[in-house]
C-alpha cells in the first residue's frame, strides 16, 4: 500500500490554574474560537472547542506529524495570552499545568 492514511482523534483536557471559575459566559465562545484558531494554524483539525468557567475540551483530529504536548504548548500559551491582551480578568489568566489526552 503507498502512502500513510491515518485517523488520530483526542480528546484534550486542560484546566485554569487553581480550577478557579474564571472564563465567564460573555467571553468564553471568544477564547473557544480562539483556541480553534491556534489548532487549524498549526495544520491540525478542531472538531470541537468547548468548556466551562475553570476548564477547556478540544476535540481534535491530529495528524501523527504533530506532537499533542508541542500542540497543547501552544494553544495554552497562545491563548492565556489573549485572555490577559483582553483584560477580562483581574490579574495574570494563566492555565494549570498539564493536560488530559484520552484517544
Amino acid at each position: 500500500m503507498a502512502g500513510t492514511y491515518s485517523q488520530i482523534y483526542i480528546q484534550v483536557v486542560f484546566a485554569v490554574k487553581g480550577r478557579e471559575n474564571l472564563m465567564r459566559k460573555e467571553w468564553r465562545t471568544e477564547v473557544h474560537k480562539y483556541i480553534s484558531g491556534i489548532i487549524k494554524a498549526k495544520e491540525q483539525k478542531p472538531i470541537i472547542v468547548n468548556g466551562v468557567g475553570d476548564h477547556i475540551h478540544c476535540f481534535i483530529g491530529l495528524k501523527p506529524s504533530m506532537a499533542l504536548s508541542d500542540l497543547v504548548r501552544d494553544i495554552k500559551n497562545n491563548s492565556s495570552k489573549f485572555i490577559n491582551e483582553q483584560g477580562w480578568v483581574k490579574g495574570k489568566f494563566s492555565w494549570q499545568e498539564g493536560y488530559g489526552a484520552f484517544s
